[in-house]
């Protein structure tokens, strides 16, 4: 990404409002929330509500422009961030002319929030940078639509998806095969990715899109998503989509879904890979884990942690493919069990992953590393590898499901 020209007085306006978003970035951008949404409600189709009730994507978003309010004169540092970004937008079906409508609403909550503190000079600063980014992830999903349509396969926008199978694997959750409704091919992706599907819901006002990981390798018949339920409690709804999928979506019905997408996959080389999932984490992971499997060349050691073996998916299908593979390993961490996972061979201990058991594994320093969970299990297992198991931040890749947040504790 080269680096786009900029006034060099909006460079220094922008930078010295820095401190400012860092202290009430988040009161901002959960105002320009509600203000676009009131101004454009057609976008509610487009927007993950329940992120918005609970406060994480105002937050992301804050996030995001606090990190360009501080790189602004050195925008390609950024590149990871807008590639991670561009992603989930060419994914939600975000288009240019959705740009316009985000910055007119982020200056004026900008305004509406700072009062006198946003100046003319501050906003007309802003004017120009949020206008520079933009072009900048314009031209970056530009790259994106036409990859995903002009594949092997690919197509453009939403695409009718039949369920052919649908598979309790836990107590809470149930994987869906599909296949593409005009007969056609599929193509291929990179292990990791995600889809978005839409869902029209009776009863919701609006559309609901939401991402899924696919959950086998690629090159099959058929996309595999494996959805957890996602049940409320304190102030969090039940997840709106996640319960419709597994209540009323049946063998036969129909879905609309997005080319796949996303930066969080297995990289090719021949270096050893070591897999961590925390929960539903295993989703992206078991994609991965199917193409390790099917390469004898490349080791691969599978670590699941769960709450209890009810709420743990997959177990028997990956102990069948430990048992028949040689360069496959694979462990497994329950909070709790019973005494029948005592006898599971693979079922090796009970409390939460800490440090002295996977230093007990024996892990290849040399591998690469891929993690994936709920916030607080990244933290502490980015913590774990770094800072006791000594791996180099190079070899770790992780994800977690919904908006960015700063993994580091």
């Amino acid at each position: 990404m080269s680096q786009p020209v900029i006034n060099e007085d909006t460079l220094d306006t922008v930078k010295a409002t820095a401190a400012v978003l860092e202290e009430r970035g988040t009161e901002i951008t959960s105002h320009f929330y509600k203000r676009m949404f009131h101004n454009h409600p057609e976008l509610l189709n487009i927007f993950n509500q329940t992120n918005q009730k609970i406060g994480r994507q105002p937050e992301a978003l804050a996030n995001t422009v606090l990190a360009a309010a501080k790189n602004i004169d050195q925008l390609e540092t950024l590149l990871p961030v807008v590639k991670n970004i561009a992603h989930k937008h060419r994914s939600l079906q975000i288009k240019p002319e959705h740009y316009p409508i985000v910055g007119e609403n982020l200056l004026a909550a900008m305004q509406e929030v700072l009062g006198e503190a946003a100046t003319d000079e501050v906003i007309t600063a802003w004017e120009e940078a949020y206008n520079v980014i933009a072009d900048v992830f314009i031209s970056v999903e530009k790259e994106m639509y036409q990859e995903a349509e002009e594949q092997d396969g690919g197509w453009e926008g939403f695409r009718t998806f039949t369920v052919v199978k649908k598979v309790p694997e836990s107590d809470v959750i149930t994987s869906f095969y599909l296949r593409p409704a005009d007969g056609g091919s599929l193509p291929l992706f990179e292990p990791g990715q995600y889809i978005t599907i839409k869902a029209d819901i009776p009863g919701e006002d609006y559309l609901h899109l939401r991402q899924y990981s696919l959950s086998d390798a690629p090159n099959r018949a058929y996309f595999r998503i494996s959805v957890k339920r996602e049940e409320g409690g304190g102030q969090a709804p039940d997840g709106i989509v996640s319960t419709f999928l597994h209540r009323h979506m049946n063998e036969g019905d129909s879905l609309e879904l997005t080319a796949p997408a996303g930066d969080f996959y297995l990289q090719e080389g021949s270096r050893p890979v070591v897999l961590i999932s925390g929960g539903v984490g295993l989703t992206p992971l078991m994609s991965m884990f199917n193409t390790l499997a099917e390469d004898p060349s490349r080791p691969v050691t599978f670590i699941q942690t769960a709450q209890s073996r009810n709420l743990h998916a997959l177990h028997e299908y990956t102990s069948h493919v430990a048992d028949i593979n040689p360069h496959v390993s694979y462990h497994v961490c329950y909070d709790t069990w019973t005494e029948a996972e005592e006898k599971d061979p693979y079922v090796q201990k009970e409390g939460y992953l800490d440090a002295e058991w996977l230093q007990s594994l024996k892990l290849d320093k040399e591998a690469d590393y891929y993690f994936c969970g709920p916030l607080p299990f990244l933290r502490a297992l980015n913590r774990i590898l770094k800072k006791e198991l000594h791996i180099p931040a190079d070899r770790l890749h992780f994800e977690f499901f919904g908006p960015a947040a700063d993994i580091e504790e």
